[in-house]
């Protein structure tokens, strides 16, 4: 075990330096990084970078592949490390601890000087072919595109899953995207290093460069053969899915304004509680005991809240203000982009 650990960190170290020298290429080429994090179901990464690499090498500019894993998937880049062929640029990057998959993107994007990024799950999505169009959109001026998966191979349950998922990401944030859940994307580097990404918020970075402003642009790809197994998650998954979009229309739509938000909440719980205390204070006053009722506890049990929800939009205003004068919340469109 011990040598086998020795020959990956050596296997590592070799393919590092041999990505130094690729990455030299005539002047005036875009390095594309390819960027890979290893985390849910990773496949074959040797037959994963093979088909990309032979795709990618026609548009003949230098490439490298960076893999980049937590610890606990260490062994699957270890063996990209030992059965890469000489001369292929590949990179292993791994976090210290367990971390997610948006903040290892941003790890990866640290390590490299690619002005071109493609980041890819590490199973198959789309055709290898695809990669060049993408490219080449981004080449002519868009900032970031992203992979539809059409037409469809799948099987109609999986079609089911994603129309339904962007039925209501399209009732969040408009129905200009139709499949957020490739996560194959070719985009420009500072949109990656610029947009705030965390947690499993890097499913909808699309959205988040619309709302920046951003050129986003979405482009068919056939679906890969092997991407077309039926899957069925854990009710727990659907549950943290729904959660996230959720947490992305409070971001889209209540990020410089929270008081709109608890406010709206405050408001609805609060004036309930106020219409529950009012009937019981006329029913008071007509003689009626009101000290056993259980809805004179849900009177003040919504009037308390109401007021806790206006509070919690106070203090979230308060913190956009501080956080206003270091915050830019708008970009400049560059005009010249994409001008031949």
């Amino acid at each position: 075990m011990k040598e086998d650990a020795a020959g990956a960190r050596q296997a590592t170290l070799e393919l590092d330096t041999v990505s130094t020298m690729t990455r030299c290429g005539p002047k005036g080429d875009e390095l594309i990084s390819v960027i890979i994090p290893i985390t849910e179901r990773p496949e074959d990464l040797q037959e994963l970078h093979r088909e990309y690499a032979e795709a990618l090498k026609s548009l003949g500019q230098p490439i490298e592949f960076v893999f980049v894993t937590e610890p606990w998937r260490r062994e699957y880049a270890h063996d990209v490390a030992r059965q890469s062929h000489e001369g292929e640029a590949i990179r292993i990057i791994e976090a210290a601890q367990t971390i997610g998959e948006a903040a290892l993107l941003k790890l990866a994007a640290e390590q490299t000087e690619g002005t071109i990024l493609i980041t890819s799950p590490a199973y198959f999505r789309v055709e290898a072919a695809s990669l060049i169009n993408m490219v080449k959109r981004v080449q002519a001026g868009a900032d970031l595109v992203v992979a539809r998966r059409w037409p469809r191979r799948d099987s109609w349950l999986n079609r089911l899953q994603t129309s339904s998922f962007h039925w209501v990401l399209g009732k969040i944030a408009g129905g200009r995207l139709h499949d957020v859940a490739c996560s194959v994307r070719a985009m420009r580097r500072e949109v990656l290093e610029e947009l705030p990404l965390y947690g499993d918020f890097y499913r909808f970075l699309p959205v988040l460069g619309i709302r920046e402003g951003y050129r986003v642009e979405e482009i068919a790809c056939p679906q890969h053969p092997k991407d077309s197994r039926t899957r069925v998650y854990w009710p727990g998954v659907y549950l943290r899915r729904l959660i996230d979009l959720l947490n992305l229309f409070f971001l889209l739509r209540f990020t410089f304004k929270p008081l709109r938000f608890f406010g709206m909440l405050g408001s609805g719980l609060g004036l309930g509680g106020v219409a529950i205390l009012g009937v019981l204070m006329l029913q008071r006053l007509a003689n009626q005991p009101i000290a056993n009722r259980p809805m004179l506890l849900l009177g003040v049990l919504l009037l308390t809240l109401g007021l806790q929800m206006f509070a919690l939009g106070l203090v979230g205003e308060i913190i956009v203000y501080l956080q206003a004068p270091y915050r830019r919340s708008y970009r400049l469109a560059d005009k010249g982009k994409g001008e031949a």
